[in-house]
């Protein structure tokens, strides 16, 4: 039991814990709860004085269906242009991401296979060129023709393009104040439990 384990069986420890425990938890409440919180205006300045937080880089949301050779040889490789062709015919036919994606997972060679073929949302930079010259001119919704990147024949879906930018306050100003508010909270806690070290031994909160 706590009674015996913590405060040697005596009632009068167990209440001196107790209020010791609340103590703390006022103190908490009076210098970190109370002051950490941020105004929407807070969270307005901060997002103001420092744009480059809230930048967006260029982007695009894809799926894949890849045919992949076993090997760099002849043989090989006219065998994948084959596969490529074939699949290519089947990926025109689709007309939704969930039709794209059920082609991808059963014919397609790449690991994104088991995903759809959905690479998500990828920043420009990680896109091979050969591919990103592609995708650059096409409509979201869209399926490209084969794309050859080294000896992989890959087709592309479009599923969105997200242009470079500033991500809008109205959109993250929620998540932005439960951000700095947990920064406040770690910093106000911080310069308490550093007060109280200085002015007296206690335990840390």
């Amino acid at each position: 039991m706590f009674l015996t384990a913590e405060c040697q069986g005596q009632r009068r420890v167990l209440r001196a814990k107790i209020r010791r425990s609340l103590l703390i938890e006022d103190l908490l409440n009076a210098e970190v709860a109370h002051k950490s919180g941020v105004s929407l205006s807070e969270a307005s300045a901060f997002y103001r004085r420092h744009p480059e937080k809230f930048r967006i880089a260029e982007s695009f949301a894809i799926q894949t269906i890849s045919a992949m050779p076993a090997k760099a040889a002849a043989e090989q490789l006219k065998e994948a242009r084959k596969r490529a062709d074939e699949a290519l015919r089947q990926a025109r036919a689709t007309s939704t991401y969930e039709e794209f994606g059920l082609l991808a997972e059963k014919i397609s060679e790449d690991d994104y296979r088991v995903t759809m073929g959905d690479h998500k949302l990828l920043d420009r930079s990680k896109l091979p060129p050969q591919i990103l010259r592609v995708v650059e001119k096409m409509q979201p919704g869209q399926v490209s023709d084969l794309i050859q990147v080294d000896q992989v024949y890959t087709i592309v879906r479009l599923n969105s393009h997200v242009p470079p930018g500033m991500r809008k306050f109205a959109d993250i100003r929620n998540s932005l104040r439960q951000y700095l508010q947990r920064q406040n909270v770690e910093r106000l806690r911080s310069g308490l439990n550093n007060r109280l070290r200085k002015n007296a031994k206690v335990e840390e909160l």
